[in-house]
């Protein structure tokens, strides 16, 4: 096992014991390494083709050249039923009906979003403290998704390197 494979799977247990809205866990993570960083990223580049939207070359590039990526994701997340309004539908029932397919299944509950968002400051705080270069990354979400690398609504990316110079800094 790699070293970064070792601080992956460190990231996926932040994750995955990060606090979640009600103690409800919607959370979802995979570790991906070998060929299917590779594929990831080839993906991303011709995702970014094909669509005509910016940086996926880039973040295909820097897909590329990491040894791991952690993916962390939401799956058929449930409302709060909190009635807060924060995801922009009147109510829980209201958002409930009105699901839409993108780059990403929609709407989603904003106390889950956030669930999601502590798990990957959990995850990129593990890496941090093992000193490994990371970055959270949307277009490597929509793309593994995309891929079916991950059984997920919404998934955000975070790939890993540990080179003399982060190559997420300049990018």
């Amino acid at each position: 096992m790699s070293e970064l494979r070792m601080v992956a799977d460190l990231m996926a247990v932040a994750a995955r014991t990060a606090p979640k809205a009600a103690g409800q866990d919607f959370v979802v993570v995979r570790v991906i390494e070998g060929e299917e960083v590779r594929a990831l990223a080839e993906h991303m580049v011709e995702f970014g083709r094909r669509t005509g939207k910016k940086n996926f070359d880039r973040d295909g590039r820097n897909v590329a050249a990491s040894d791991v990526v952690v993916l962390i994701g939401l799956k058929d997340a449930k409302t709060t039923g909190l009635n807060c309004s924060a995801c922009g539908a009147e109510n829980c029932a209201a958002l409930a009906v009105n699901s839409f397919e993108g780059e990403f299944r929609g709407p989603q509950c904003a106390l889950r979003l956030l669930d999601m968002g502590i798990a990957l400051g959990s995850a990129a705080k593990v890496a941090s403290l093992l000193n490994a270069d990371n970055r959270i990354m949307y277009r490597a979400g929509v793309v593994a998704r995309e891929m079916g690398l991950i059984d997920a609504d919404f998934v955000m990316g975070i790939p890993l390197s540990a080179t003399g110079k982060s190559i997420y800094f300049d990018r």
